[in-house]
């Protein structure tokens, strides 16, 4: 069983960055997507970026250019940095996996099957 675990979340002002990681454990296939969703406060969770089998990545359009993922697949590891941060980017930030796929169909929570427990990012000015 696929477990995630998600660290880095903190308080930062407006314009700062932040980086999460995710540690991942129990992959039983080596072909698995990843990514990041968030939920702010009152508010469905929605997908912030996709990372497919060979790499591929989706971001939400309110995050590009803005945060990046990267993956270290040899430690199961993911990451997101996070710069210039705005108020609106403040939510829970839950690291997310399926197994086994190749491509995310979408940035869509139902997609994906394991989620972590996430961890708290907040934005002030």
């Amino acid at each position: 069983q696929v477990h995630l675990v998600e660290s880095g979340g903190g308080a930062v002002q407006t314009g700062g960055s932040l980086r999460l990681s995710c540690a991942a454990s129990g992959y039983r296939y080596s072909r698995h997507c990843t990514g990041w969703f968030r939920q702010a406060p009152g508010k469905e969770r929605v997908g912030v970026v996709g990372v497919d089998a060979n790499g591929d990545t989706t971001y939400a359009d309110s995050v590009k250019g803005r945060f990046t993922v990267s993956e270290d697949r040899a430690k199961n590891e993911l990451y997101l940095q996070m710069n210039n941060l705005r108020s609106e980017d403040t939510g829970t930030y839950y690291c997310v996996a399926q197994e086994p796929c190749s491509v995310v169909e979408g940035l869509h929570d139902l997609f994906f099957g394991v989620w972590g427990q996430g961890t708290q990012v907040t934005v002030s000015s």
